[in-house]
């Protein structure tokens, strides 16, 4: 995480010396990596995100910081300026994380039959 925190600080213009923002932006990558982990099905510690698709964390944990103080906005009008928020953060990713899901066999769909009785096995 500390080569994830000096890459962040680069990014957004906090000096790798200043470190007030360090507890919150910490925060920031944990949180997002853990939503990402469980948007991919890599639920647990042990599987970090995928290399290829590290990108994605940072991307949103910009996104995450840069909107500080106003989270959930959904609009901001005034004098002219204008400011919406998506709900969710990974929407502009999704058709990646998809991909990377269908690649590496953890995209599984099941479909339950509310209506079948237990113990029937027939297949329509």
């Amino acid at each position: 995480m500390s080569d994830n925190l000096s890459d962040l600080k680069d990014y957004i213009g906090i000096p790798e010396d200043n470190n007030d923002f360090d507890k919150v932006l910490k925060l920031i990558i944990k949180n997002t990596e853990m939503q990402l982990r469980v948007k991919l099905g890599l639920m647990n510690d042990i599987n970090p995100v995928p290399d290829e698709l590290a990108y994605i964390p940072f991307s949103v944990e910009v996104k995450r910081y840069n909107r500080l103080k106003n989270e959930g906005m959904t609009s901001f009008t005034q004098e002219g300026e204008s400011i919406t928020f998506n709900a969710n953060d990974f929407d502009e990713f999704q058709s990646d994380i998809n991909d990377w899901k269908k690649q590496n066999g953890t995209s599984v769909l099941v479909a339950m039959d509310p209506y079948r009785k237990r113990g029937d096995n027939h297949v329509v």
